[in-house]
């Protein structure tokens, strides 16, 4: 059957380019008789894969010199204790903004490591806004302040960096990395999990500073040991190398875009056009502060609940898939990330008319 246009959250849709040429290279990579899958971590042809990988996350996001990029495994979720195991440094206290049911679990798992101070909430208006910074409570003394600059459940984003002075800066960007243009220098960590404009599930991609490194707890496992894993060049254990690999596929079609500018004036002009789409009906709505929407995941509800079922199948049958929103929410959310092409954006605006026509 033709490819769908596939709105999942994550595991999500990948160029279609990157996987036809993966396709043309897994039984041979670049002559070697062998597929990249088969090849060891610490031969010559994955380790040029792993550096090249590298340099393109470097080019892309503009990372200063003074940075590591390490892929790891164990998704985002596995950060939610790295950081506090590695970037306490001494101290017993951090900062976290609540923003969803993301920041939610790295709250969790912070609390078995260090005393997380909750500088502020948006869980009272049920996660559909960010709350303004002059709202925030910081301490000083702080190892860091984590927040999540993209809540994928909710769908709700911040558009701006908070200051946070000489505390450093720690972000959960798995589902707006690469997405548009970033200033890493802003931040003491960044970590993303792959499976949304990445690659596929099973990597990890942290960018963290020098100087926030070499500091792990003694509990800390080696394998989430920022300091080992940075010395072995994210070969501490086997890596997941058709990952890595993907995921440099991933980075040079970005690069071929034209960059993150340019993927930022798509990205931007697809959820423009989807929100407009919303907000121009009476059918459908979307339930998070204009300001704080997101572009990169857009839920959107019924006004009658009761038809949800058949939105979905209608849509399948239409070739747009895996639209139905997280269980803890309900309604719809079309998860639009970069691969994600204008058409397929279009595609659902059209059926989305079409159903509102003739169930309204």
């Amino acid at each position: 059957m033709p490819r769908v246009y596939n709105f999942s959250a994550g595991p999500a849709i990948l160029p279609e380019a990157v996987l036809k040429q993966a396709q043309e290279e897994l039984l041979d990579w670049h002559g070697a008789g062998a597929s990249i899958m088969e090849m060891s971590h610490r031969g010559k042809e994955f380790v040029s894969v792993a550096a090249e990988a590298e340099q393109d996350v470097r080019d892309l996001l503009g990372v200063p010199n003074n940075y590591k990029v390490l892929f790891l495994q164990g998704g985002a979720s596995t950060q939610f204790a790295t950081i506090p195991m590695n970037l306490l440094r001494g101290k017993a206290t951090a900062d976290y903004i609540l923003t969803g049911a993301w920041g939610k679990k790295a709250i969790s798992d912070a609390k078995k490591y260090c005393t997380v101070n909750l500088a502020a909430s948006s869980e009272e208006g049920k996660f559909t806004s960010i709350p303004s910074f002059d709202s925030w409570s910081l301490q000083k003394d702080s190892a860091y302040v984590h927040y999540t600059p993209n809540e994928t459940i909710g769908g709700v984003e911040f558009h701006w960096v908070p200051k946070t002075g000489d505390v450093p800066l720690v972000a959960d960007f798995s589902s707006t990395i690469f997405s548009r243009p970033l200033n890493v220098s802003r931040f003491g960590l960044i970590y993303a999990g792959a499976q949304k404009n990445i690659g596929p599930a099973g990597v990890t991609l942290v960018i963290v500073r020098d100087d926030l490194i070499g500091h792990a707890l003694p509990i800390t496992p080696s394998v989430f040991d920022y300091a080992k894993q940075a010395e072995a060049d994210s070969m501490l254990n086997t890596p997941p190398t058709f990952g890595v690999y993907l995921a440099g596929l991933v980075f040079k079609w970005v690069k071929a875009q034209g960059g993150l500018e340019a993927m930022a004036t798509i990205n931007e002009r697809k959820a423009k056009k989807l929100y407009a789409a919303i907000d121009g009906s009476n059918f459908y709505s979307n339930p998070v502060e204009k300001a704080s929407r997101s572009w990169m995941n857009v839920p959107f509800i019924l006004a009658k609940p009761e038809l949800d079922k058949e939105f979905l199948s209608g849509a399948t049958s239409a070739g747009l898939t895996t639209l139905e929103g997280h269980r803890s929410v309900g309604g719809m959310r079309a998860s639009i990330y970069n691969a994600m092409p204008e058409a397929g954006v279009d595609a659902l605006i059209s059926y989305m008319v079409d159903f509102e026509k003739r169930k309204a």
